[in-house]
């Protein structure tokens, strides 16, 4: 929450800390005018945050040229083990050498690696996002000449070209490029070196410049020897330095100033960029995180997109500006295959996207493989990050389903969350007390509407020192978390990872005599304001530092927390509000690595100590539930995101659909927006379309700044509350399904809310929707987000495929565009003939009420008068289904007018006591009985009942437990 201080609050800010102020007056002073300048601001300043142009690396590497690479492979230098293929490649403008890697990786997927081969100090390489070391299969050299290299991927004709001069490498299938790197020659490496401005690093420069001469003569072939004299040499060398100098000269490669903030860049200029060509592709999707379509646009003209977690206030919308995580994965997608480029790099990217055609880039031996149409589409993509290495995963699919399996084999799949986090949340900065508390729950209890969490904001900790509870506002959070209990209900309250720097303060006392603080430049506490004053940032990226911050989340070490507290992780991008871009300056330390090579980690880091806590304090029995702004590539192992600081308008909602779709292409599906908007105060019929369209996403939380007027959702009159009422009602029907969506989420990682074309991939229509999205493949969904609408236009997609309204079961026809009219109670929810969807009709006041309620089964039949799906049950919220297969898992289809279930995992062990309820068979004919045969071989007749108008066949009472095998036959 980048919260904005009402003057009534700033008063008290500048009193509460007036010692520290009092000491640091200019310091202060600038505080003062930033916030200040907060209370004046209506939306995002863009002059806040950098641009490429003011970000000299992105400067710098946009001003290379395509089609001039100084690269060549040197292809005399090859070595060849089982795992691996390790050649150099030399910068013939500066001579510096560097070590490419090649991995085939099990499950179609190949590994790039680029560094220097004999850098000045390690560069950085990202740990900890990888779940473990990737499997490889064996790479094999299938032809060699004097400037190629051919490797097989595996199979007849999946083959990895390496071109010497200019370096390329190309992915081929048969006739066909997939990918090629370097294409465009904009690979460039900004080798460290030393500073050439003083007599000491000069000749640490001379003697670093002798290293690489040296190397030369070892590695270069005869030939290159030869054709070399000594006064070519002299005269090379000559050329060498002055180029090298020219760079030097360039503005922001030694010490870099963006408004006050001055970075010292002790190691000098280290970007990194690779170029990407994907011919006959149009259609490009990913990088989040940006307020932008589902569809990347060409930023030919304008700014690359960013990659770098911000505090963004308020965000622009349609805009490639940074905002709160970074996840560099991008996927490609056309009729015939999905692709996915994965950048493992932690540092400060920026990512270029073009369009043109295939036949411009296509030289060489490649026209032994390729015949392209010059008028074929292509999309190039750049890569250009501050610090670290090249390490990029490339996922051939060619389904979508196969880039999302092979990311997961990477970067691991979403946690499985408890099912009461996939209910209802009600959050507000912030609920005043405990009275407070206590209202609202009741309030909600009295005009009948469920919800599982109430959330507590900054303000409940005693003077925004995290891990305690304001003694006036919250004496007995324990009394409070009780209550909550006898109601199956739990609390959520915030941990934010910026620490009160105050002696009197037992954690900031731990952190400070552990050295576990970022360290500024010089080497003390780094330090900078956030909401409790000054504060101090615990190095996450120290394992010793996260080990400890879990163990703060102990009972005994978290007074007056209880098993039903769970935690939020807010403001972790790090988000420092004297600092350059409102984060931490990039020269500040963490251990022996620089804030600039980790920056992009800090978040996921933060909330994988918390969920790590969070499970320690059960004993590793119970799940966690973390919910985290900033994020990274593997957040999704930790828990939820959502997708900040937005507003109470229009466009906010709209833009939450392709906001949340892109984080479920790369992996995190349990996202969300603030229902009704953070800022501002939405009018009324903004509220309800926002619950609504929340009720249908899977992190479903309301929330509201604490300068907008209250906002429960019985605040706005009988009428609205009603529908209130009813959008929330649905979402705790179908947890069922949400529920069995995470399930299969954190087995396979297939995503929980998907675009169309992930399950239509041939159907170009769909490739640009994202005004409706599919959660799972069996339900889509088209909330209404546009003021006064009185209808709406689904695409329906499925050529010879059925859908049903949820609501009305009338049926349609798929592949066709269809006009719904809307009233202010429409939410246009549709499934999908084929498929059984399981529901619990008895929406109680929590989820955790629900528990044991029967199962109504909604079998929606396709054209062939077909149906299938899953039911899956466990306790709900420990981790027993993985550590002793403690759940029920079963398969349930119709077909031949007969309807079964049977167990999909015999090895797993759980009873429960829900039962089936009811059976609705959707799109059928009126059957003369209906009988039920149980497992042993007993039958009994069943009622019915047939509705002709909708072809609804409803079956009352089956009565048979929801873990049994049991058939039901109509005749």
């Amino acid at each position: 929450m980048s919260k904005i201080f009402p003057y009534k609050r700033l008063t008290l800010l500048l009193w509460y800390h007036g010692t520290v102020m009092n000491r640091r007056f200019i310091y202060s002073k600038g505080l003062l005018l930033i916030l200040l300048l907060c209370l004046s601001a209506q939306a995002v300043d863009r002059s806040n945050f950098k641009t490429c142009d003011q970000s000299s690396f992105c400067k710098r590497q946009r001003e290379l040229k395509p089609g001039q690479s100084p690269y060549r492979a040197l292809l005399d230098t090859l070595e060849l083990s089982d795992s691996r293929i390790t050649l150099q490649l030399i910068n013939d403008n500066n001579k510096v050498r560097l070590l490419l890697e090649l991995y085939r990786l099990q499950g179609n997927m190949t590994r790039v690696k680029i560094n220097e081969l004999k850098p000045l100090k390690p560069r950085y390489e990202v740990p900890d996002v990888l779940i473990s070391d990737p499997l490889t299969e064996p790479l094999s050299v299938v032809s060699q000449d004097e400037n190629s290299l051919v490797l097989c991927l595996g199979g007849k004709e999946r083959r990895l070209i390496v071109s010497a001069q200019p370096f390329r490498l190309d992915i081929v299938e048969g006739p066909q490029v997939l990918v090629s790197l370097n294409s465009r020659g904009l690979l460039a490496f900004e080798h460290l070196r030393a500073r050439k401005d003083t007599s000491i690093s000069h000749k640490i420069s001379s003697t670093v410049g002798s290293m690489w001469d040296s190397l030369k003569n070892i590695f270069s072939s005869k030939s290159e020897s030869e054709e070399m004299t000594g006064q070519e040499s002299v005269e090379k060398q000559s050329d060498e330095d002055e180029q090298i100098k020219e760079e030097e000269d360039k503005p922001g490669m030694w010490e870099e100033t963006f408004k006050s903030h001055s970075d010292s860049k002790p190691n000098g200029p280290s970007s990194i960029s690779l170029d990407f060509s994907l011919p006959g592709v149009e259609h490009v999707y990913g990088i989040p995180e940006h307020a932008d379509t589902l569809k990347l646009k060409n930023t030919d003209g304008s700014d690359p997109y960013r990659l770098y977690n911000l505090d963004v206030f308020q965000y622009e919308l349609h805009n490639p500006m940074a905002l709160y995580g970074a996840v560099p994965v991008l996927i490609s997608h056309n009729t015939e295959r999905t692709m996915g480029i994965f950048w493992l790099n932690a540092a400060e990217t920026w990512v270029d996207i073009s369009s043109n055609t295939a036949g411009k880039t296509l030289f060489g031996k490649m026209l032994d493989f390729v015949q392209v149409s010059s008028e074929a589409p292509q999309t190039d993509v750049r890569w250009i990050s501050e610090s670290g290495i090249i390490d990029v995963f490339i996922m051939l699919g060619p389904k979508p389903t196969d880039v999302f399996t092979q990311y997961a084999s990477l970067t691991g799949t979403q946690s499985f969350p408890p099912l009461s986090t996939l209910a209802y949340h009600q959050c507000r900065w912030n609920y005043n007390d405990q009275e407070d508390v206590k209202a609202v729950d009741q309030g909600f209890d009295e005009h009948d509407i469920p919800y599982d969490f109430i959330w507590l904001d900054i303000e409940h900790a005693d003077g925004k020192r995290y891990f305690t509870w304001d003694p006036s506002k919250f004496p007995q959070p324990k009394d409070m978390l009780q209550g909550l209990m006898a109601k199956k209900r739990k609390l959520v309250a915030i941990v934010d990872p910026h620490i009160r720097v105050d002696s009197g303060y037992k954690i900031h006392n731990e952190i400070r005599s552990k050295s576990f603080y970022v360290k500024n430049k010089d080497g003390g506490d780094y330090e900078g304001w956030c909401w409790p004053g000054n504060s101090g940032y615990p190095d996450f990226t120290n394992p010793e530092m996260r080990a400890w911050w879990a163990s703060m989340f102990a009972y005994d070490q978290y007074e007056g927390s209880m098993e039903n507290q769970y935690i939020w992780n807010d403001m972790n991008e790090p988000s420092v509000f004297n600092g350059p871009e409102v984060t931490m300056h990039k020269d500040a330390l963490h251990g022996v690595w620089e804030h600039r090579d980790v920056h992009n980690l800090y978040g996921l880091y933060v909330q994988k100590a918390t969920a790590d806590g969070l499970i320690q304090r059960s004993g590793g029995v119970e799940r966690p539930f973390v919910l985290t702004r900033a994020f990274f590539a593997g957040s999704q192992r930790y828990g939820a995101v959502w997708t900040g600081d937005n507003a109470a308008e229009w466009g906010h909602l709209k833009i939450s659909i392709p906001m949340c779709l892109s984080l479920g292409l790369v992996g995190i599906s349990f996202c969300g927006a603030d229902v009704g908007g953070f800022f501002k105060h939405p009018s009324t019929e903004l509220l309800v379309r926002w619950y609504q369209a929340g009720a249908y996403q899977p992190f479903f939380r309301a929330h509201a700044h604490i300068d907008t007027p209250r906002r429960e959702p019985w605040l706005f009159g009988p009428e609205n509350t009603g529908l209130i009422r009813e959008a929330v009602r649905q979402r705790y029907a179908l947890l069922p399904y949400w529920y069995q969506l995470f399930y299969n989420a954190h087995h396979t990682g297939q995503p929980v809310m998907r675009p169309l074309w992930v399950e239509y991939p041939e159907d170009v229509a769909t490739f640009s929707i994202e005004d409706e999205y599919l959660i799972g493949k069996d339900l889509l969904v088209h909330p209404v987000t546009d003021e006064g609408a009185t209808g709406v236009t689904a695409f329906l997609p499925g050529k010879g495929e059925v859908w049903y309204d949820v609501h009305t079961f009338q049926k349609h026809d798929g592949d066709q565009s269809l006009y719904i009219p809307v009233t202010m109670s429409s939410i246009p929810v549709f499934q999908r003939g084929g498929s059984i969807i399981c529901r619990k009709d008895r929406v109680r006041r929590s989820s955790s009420c629900m528990e044991n309620d029967p199962y109504s089964l909604y079998v929606a039949l396709s054209s062939q008068g077909s149906a299938e799906g899953e039911l899956y049950i466990d306790d709900f919220h420990t981790f027993n289904f993985e550590t002793s297969k403690q759940f029920v898992h079963r398969h349930l289809s119709f077909s031949a007018n007969m309807l079964s279930s049977r167990n999909l995992s015999p090895d797993s062990q759980f009873s429960t006591d829900s039962w089936i309820e009811k059976i609705v068979i959707i799109g059928g004919s009126q059957p003369s009985s209906v009988t039920l045969r149980n497992a042993d071989g007993t039958e009994s007749t069943l009622e019915f009942e047939f509705d002709s108008t909708h072809a609804v066949l409803t079956l009352r009472k089956p009565a048979v437990n929801a873990a049994a095998d049991w058939t039901v036959l109509l005749r």
